[in-house]
């Protein structure tokens, strides 16, 4: 397979603190990667960082994409390579109207018609995420990566904050992304994503091929998702000899 992405011994600080401390990490062409870890450890440092927010300073390793260092680039570039990221707490943006920045984000003149899906039409004139609530912001977050249709997606703890009612629709949303509609569960994946959960809810949609388990900065091991997190859940974030396939 092909690498969609690799990390090489990143160190990053956010904050004037070290958080990441060495990060090893591949994702495959295709593959679905999941990120287990407590709270703290570093995880939405370390989405934040490939994306390139500013919050973020790389001070040593490297981010590789498609094979090209993106260390250095903008958010923006990276973006147009085909990155995206569904934020957990993304800010309140005053003055910019969701149906404005969806639009920025396709070149399909009727994007604004996928809208409706998201059950998101009555949101387009408002200014993004103001007054949005934990559930409005996840459909907002899909809705804009939909019409971006980025290679390659990072999703923040995408069933968090999101009541039962709206949980089929988030994870159908996120399944959708990843297997363009038509390959429904079947390996033939042309979208790679690296995924944050502390639930495991959206396993149930989306299915996974690999799992890290990250703690103090650093991936401990890796191994099969789903023997992770029921490791995990029997007996918390302890070494799982048993289920890791590679110690980073």
């Amino acid at each position: 397979m092909t690498e969609m992405l690799k990390i090489m011994n990143l160190h990053a600080e956010a904050g004037g603190r070290k958080i990441l401390k060495g990060v090893n990490l591949t994702v495959e062409e295709g593959e679905t990667c999941i990120l287990f870890g407590p709270n703290g450890s570093g995880k939405s440092t370390l989405l934040s960082t490939i994306m390139g927010y500013s919050t973020c300073e790389v001070t040593e390793g490297s981010i590789l994409f498609k094979g090209k260092d993106i260390t250095g680039l903008s958010v923006d570039e990276r973006a147009r390579m085909g990155i995206g990221m569904m934020m957990q707490r993304p800010p309140n943006i005053f003055g910019v109207k969701l149906g404005d920045l969806v639009k920025a984000a396709s070149s399909n003149p009727k994007v604004l018609d996928q809208a409706e899906d998201f059950k998101m039409s009555g949101f387009l004139d408002r200014d993004i995420n103001v007054g949005f609530s934990g559930g409005e912001i996840k459909r907002s977050e899909l809705l804009q990566l939909t019409a971006q249709k980025p290679e390659f997606i990072l999703l923040d703890e995408p069933e968090s904050g999101v009541d039962l009612e709206s949980i089929d629709l988030i994870g159908e949303k996120v399944k959708n992304l990843l297997y363009d509609d038509r390959e429904g569960l079947s390996r033939q994946r042309h979208v790679s994503s690296l995924v944050i959960t502390h639930t495991g809810q959206i396993l149930d949609y989306i299915g996974a091929d690999r799992g890290y388990v990250m703690k103090n900065g650093r991936i401990e091991y890796s191994g099969r998702p789903y023997d992770l997190l029921k490791h995990i859940k029997q007996h918390g974030y302890g070494e799982c000899d048993e289920c890791r396939s590679t110690n980073q």
